[in-house]
């Protein structure tokens, strides 16, 4: 049975999928994505509960999101082993600049479009979560290029790589 499933194209591509490291990193993107994003709505929707602004709550939940999924990507996704002070100022810089997209958004939707904040958040949310990966991905914990090239000389060998 393994060989037929072994000679199967589509088995093949996907079990290759399976091994390729853009695919590992994405699966734990979103995974610790998703923990940020609890982490975010579990402090929105406390502070909205206890009578606070959803600006004000949104942007106190940002700022436990963004600690809690600069140490989670570090760590779980990107692996990065980059100067912890500069990397951590940049991701912050970076993500300020999606809690003023958040913001923004939000007042859209609630002030104009009459929508209520929790509906609201998990809109915008949707545009965040792409941002921030691309953010990430392009911006923040980038690869030397040193590993960048011990890993192409790795992949042509057909060695698995361990970051």
């Amino acid at each position: 049975m393994k060989k037929l499933l072994s000679s199967n194209k589509f088995y093949g591509q996907f079990q290759q999928l399976l091994q390729n490291n853009s695919f590992r990193e994405l699966f734990s993107y979103l995974l610790t994505g998703g923990a940020t994003t609890l982490v975010n709505y579990a402090v929105y929707l406390t502070l909205l509960w206890a009578g606070a602004k959803y600006l004000t709550a949104n942007t106190i939940a940002w700022v436990f999101a963004v600690a809690f999924a600069y140490f989670a990507n570090r760590k779980f996704v990107f692996h990065s082993g980059n100067q912890i002070g500069k990397e951590m100022f940049s991701f912050v810089s970076m993500r300020f600049l999606t809690l003023l997209t958040e913001n923004l958004l939000l007042a859209f939707f609630i002030q104009t479009c009459g929508f209520r904040p929790v509906v609201s958040k998990i809109a915008v949310s949707f545009v965040t979560v792409a941002a921030n990966y691309v953010i990430c991905k392009c911006h923040i914990f980038q690869k030397s290029a040193s590993y960048i090239k011990a890993s192409a000389i790795q992949q042509q060998k057909g060695e698995e790589i361990h970051e």
